[in-house]
C-alpha cells in the first residue's frame, strides 16, 4: 500500500498524480511497460509483510503457543530436535509463503485486481483473527461469532484500504513470527526438547538390606471412584484383578496425585518434589529422579509414554508411537483447526495420544496366553497396546536387580476398547460433556477400564508364572483422575473446584516382597511420597531433598491435600477418602430380547453398513452407534438400541452436537455380535414403555 496516494502527491517514479485509494498509485498508466516497476516491487514487499504479520497472528503464534506449553506432544511422538525445528520452520514460513505467492500471481490480471485481492486477503485474515479473539473475550460461539468476525474483517479491510496507519502497523508486526519462534525455542517449556541441556542425575546410595526387583505400573487418567462399588471397596465383579491386587497388597486409599496434567504429575511422582516450574518432563529438566537414583544399582527397563525422564545412558525406550515429521505436521494441523474454530474446544495435544497396538508395531503376541475363555486373548492379542506387550515380555527374572517401569495411557482416551479387548471406531469430535454425552463418555471410560483390568490380570499372571511376584516390590497407581460430573467434566480448574474427588484421588497399591495379606492404609498419601517409599523398600538412599514422606515413616500430620493445576501455585484441598455414590441402575430393557414392533419414525445411523459384515475374531466391532433423529423428536426421548434382537443400550435423544448427532450408544457386550451380517434395530421408547421401531437409513 502506498501512503503518498492519500495526499495526491506526485508519484516519485512517473511524476503523475495518482487517484485516491490505497495501491491505486501503483497502477501503471495506459501504454506503460507491463513489467513491474521498482515502485511495484516495493508495494509487493509491503503487501508480503502485511500478510506475514497477519498469518503470524492467526497461525504461527497460537500454534506455537499451544505446542510450546506442551513438550509432552514432542516427547510422546519421540520427535528429534531436527523434527521440531523443521515443524517450526514450516509453521512460521509455509502458510505465509503460500498466501503471499498466490496473491502475487494475481498481479498478472492487473494492478487493480491485485489490489482488490490483497484487500480481500487482509479482510479474511482479520476475520480469522477475530474468531480467535472473540472466542476468548465474548460469549459468542458458532454462527453468531462467525458473523461478527466477518463484519470485523470487512471493517478492518476497509480501514486498511482507506488509511495508511493499519498498513504501517502490520508491516512493523511482520517481525512477530520471528519473536514467536524465538519464544518457542528459548523460553517455552518445549525448548528443553529442542535444545536439551546435559545434566548428570545423582545416583542413589545403596544401603544394607536386599534390593528386590521393582515392577511399577503407572496408569493414566484413572480416578479411584471408577474402581469403587457403592460400599467403597474395589468392585470385584467389574474389576477382579484390581480387587485381587488390593487383597494382597497395601492399598493407600487416601492417595492423591499432585496435578491433573501428566507432564507435571509424573515428574512429581518420580522426583519426590512438588511441581515448581512449568518444565518439560525431560531428563534435562529433572536430572534427579527414580531412574537416576536406582540406575547405578538397578538395570532399568522403562516404557515411558509422554515423558522422557530416563536418560539414554540409563535406559532404552523399546517401543515408540507413530513418529516423524509427517505425524507432527498432521497432528499440528488438527490442533490448528480446533484453535481456529468458532466453537469452544479444549485444545489439548494429549487428546491425540493413542497407544499403538501390537499389530500396528508388528510385535509378536505376549506369552503366556491366559486360560480365561471370556477374554479371547488368543484372537485379540494384536489389540494389546504395543508398549504393554513389550513390558510384559520383559518381566523375566534376571541376575541383577531390575526396575520394570511402565507408564501406560490406559484408560486414558481415546476410548476405543471394549472390556473383552475388541476395538471400536468413534468420531474424533464426539463430545465428552453436556447432557447425554458425559454419560456416554463415562460409559466408554468404564469399558476401557474393564479392559485395563484384563491387562493387569495378564501382568499378575506373568509375574507369578516367572516366579517374580513374591520376590518383587509391585507398585500400581495412576498419575491423576478425571471428572465425569455433569457440567464439570475434565481435569482442569473447574473440575478441581467442583469434583476434586474424581480428579485428585487415584488408586495406589504397593505389594512388598513376600507380602500376601492385604491391608488398607488411610494415611494422607500424596504422590510425592512414591519415590521415598520405593527407595526405602529397596534400601537405597536418595541424595536430594524430598517433599514426600516414605510410607515407612509416620504419616504426615496435616489432612489437607496439596494440588497444583499450575506449577508453583498450590491449591489446598480438604482431605478424606472420597466415597462412591451408587451408580444409576441399568435400564430394565438392557439385555432383553425384542420381537417385532410397529414402525414409528425414522433415524439416521452414521455407519449402518458396518453391521453387514462383522468379524468378531478380527478384534474390531461396530460397538458405538451414533446418528440423528428428526427434529420433532423431543430431547430426552429414550431410544433402545438392539443388535440381533437383544437390547444393548438405552440412551436419550439430546440436543444436536457440532456433527449433527442427537444420540450415541455404546454396546459394550461383544456377545451381542456374531460373524457375518448383524441386524441393528433402534426403538423409540414411549412414556408408557411401548416400543416403536425406527426405520434406519
Amino acid at each position: 500500500m502506498a501512503e503518498p496516494a492519500l495526499t495526491h502527491a506526485p508519484d516519485r517514479q512517473t511524476g503523475s498524480v495518482p487517484p485516491a485509494g490505497a495501491d491505486a498509485a501503483h497502477t501503471p498508466p495506459a501504454g506503460a511497460d507491463a513489467g513491474p516497476t521498482p515502485s511495484a516491487w516495493r508495494v509487493e514487499l509491503r503487501r508480503a509483510c502485511e500478510v506475514v504479520a497477519l498469518v503470524g497472528l492467526v497461525v504461527t503464534q497460537p500454534l506455537l503457543d499451544v505446542l510450546g506449553r506442551s513438550p509432552d506432544f514432542f516427547l510422546f511422538h519421540r520427535a528429534t530436535s531436527r523434527d521440531v525445528l523443521a515443524l517450526v520452520a514450516l509453521v512460521a514460513v509455509l502458510p505465509a509463503a503460500v498466501v503471499v505467492l498466490l496473491g502475487a500471481l494475481t498481479r498478472l490480471a492487473g494492478g487493480r485486481v491485485r489490489a482488490g485481492v490483497h484487500t480481500v486477503v487482509v479482510g479474511l485474515l482479520l476475520a480469522a483473527l477475530a474468531v480467535q479473539v472473540g472466542r476468548q473475550v465474548t460469549p459468542l460461539r458458532g454462527v453468531p461469532l462467525l458473523l461478527v468476525a466477518v463484519l470485523a474483517g470487512a471493517a478492518g479491510a476497509a480501514a486498511h484500504r482507506r488509511w495508511s496507519t493499519p498498513g504501517r502497523v502490520l508491516r512493523v508486526a511482520a517481525l512477530g513470527p520471528l519473536v514467536f519462534v524465538g519464544l518457542f525455542l528459548f523460553a517455552s517449556p518445549a525448548s528443553a526438547v529442542v535444545l536439551p541441556r546435559a545434566h548428570q542425575g545423582a545416583a542413589g546410595v545403596a544401603g544394607p538390606g536386599s534390593h528386590p526387583p521393582v515392577v511399577m505400573i503407572v496408569l493414566d487418567e484413572l480416578p479411584l471412584v471408577s474402581l469403587l462399588g457403592p460400599d467403597g471397596r474395589i468392585d470385584a465383579a467389574s474389576y477382579p484383578n484390581f480387587a485381587a491386587l488390593a487383597g494382597g497388597s497395601t492399598w493407600y486409599r487416601n492417595a492423591t496425585g499432585v496435578s491433573g496434567w501428566t507432564p507435571y504429575a509424573l515428574p512429581a511422582m518420580l522426583t519426590g518434589r512438588y511441581p515448581a516450574q512449568p518444565s518439560a518432563p525431560h531428563y534435562s529438566q529433572y536430572p534427579d529422579n527414580l531412574f537416576t537414583a536406582l540406575g547405578g544399582l538397578y538395570d532399568i527397563r522403562a516404557q515411558e509414554s509422554i515423558t522422557r525422564l530416563c536418560p539414554p545412558s540409563r535406559c532404552d525406550q523399546p517401543v515408540a508411537p507413530e513418529q516423524g515429521l509427517g505425524v507432527l505436521v498432521r497432528e499440528s494441523g488438527m490442533l490448528l483447526g480446533r484453535i481456529a474454530a468458532p466453537v469452544d474446544s479444549r485444545v489439548d495435544p494429549e487428546e491425540s495420544y493413542r497407544e499403538r497396538t501390537a499389530a500396528e508395531v508388528g510385535l509378536d503376541a505376549a506369552e503366556p496366553v491366559p486360560a480365561d475363555p471370556k477374554f479371547r486373548w488368543d484372537s485379540l492379542n494384536d489389540n494389546q497396546p504395543a508398549r504393554f506387550t513389550s513390558f510384559l515380555a520383559g518381566l523375566r527374572p534376571t541376575d541383577r536387580p531390575t526396575l520394570h517401569f511402565l507408564h501406560l495411557l490406559m484408560p486414558h482416551p481415546p476410548w476405543t476398547y471394549l472390556p473383552s479387548g475388541a476395538r471400536y471406531d468413534a468420531p474424533d469430535d464426539l463430545p465428552n460433556d453436556g447432557t447425554g454425552w458425559v454419560e456416554l463418555a463415562r460409559a466408554r471410560h468404564l469399558a476401557q477400564l474393564r479392559y485395563t483390568d484384563r491387562l493387569l490380570g495378564e501382568t499378575l499372571r506373568t509375574l507369578r508364572a516367572g516366579g517374580l511376584y513374591d520376590r518383587s516390590l509391585v507398585v500400581l497407581t495412576a498419575d491423576h483422575g478425571v471428572s465425569f460430573t455433569p457440567d464439570w467434566q475434565g481435569r482442569g480448574q473447574d473440575a478441581i473446584d467442583h469434583a476434586a474427588g474424581e480428579v485428585a484421588w487415584v488408586p495406589m497399591f504397593v505389594k512388598e516382597p513376600g507380602q500376601r495379606a492385604g491391608r488398607v492404609d488411610d494415611r494422607n498419601w500424596e504422590h510425592v511420597d512414591l519415590l521415598p517409599t520405593v527407595a526405602d523398600a529397596v534400601h537405597v538412599r536418595v541424595p536430594w531433598r524430598l517433599d514426600g514422606r516414605s510410607a515407612a515413616q509416620p504419616p504426615r500430620e496435616r489432612t489437607e491435600k496439596y494440588f497444583y493445576d499450575r506449577p508453583g501455585e498450590r491449591i489446598v484441598l480438604p482431605g478424606g477418602v472420597p466415597g462412591r455414590a451408587a451408580p444409576p441402575a441399568a435400564h430394565p430393557l438392557v439385555g432383553t430380547t425384542v420381537g417385532e414392533k410397529p414402525v414409528g419414525g425414522t433415524a439416521t445411523v452414521a455407519h449402518l453398513s458396518a453391521f453387514d459384515h462383522v468379524d468378531p475374531a478380527a478384534g474390531d466391532l461396530p460397538a458405538l452407534v451414533w446418528g440423528s433423529v428428526p427434529r420433532q423428536v423431543p430431547d430426552g426421548t429414550l431410544l433402545a438400541v438392539a443388535v440381533n434382537g437383544r437390547v444393548g443400550a438405552v440412551v436419550p435423544v439430546v440436543p444436536q452436537d457440532r456433527g449433527g448427532r442427537r444420540f450415541a450408544a455404546l454396546l459394550a457386550d461383544d456377545r451381542l455380535f456374531r460373524a457375518g451380517a448383524n441386524r441393528l434395530d433402534i426403538y423409540r421408547v414411549g412414556t408408557d414403555g411401548a416400543l416403536r421401531r425406527l426405520t434406519l437409513s
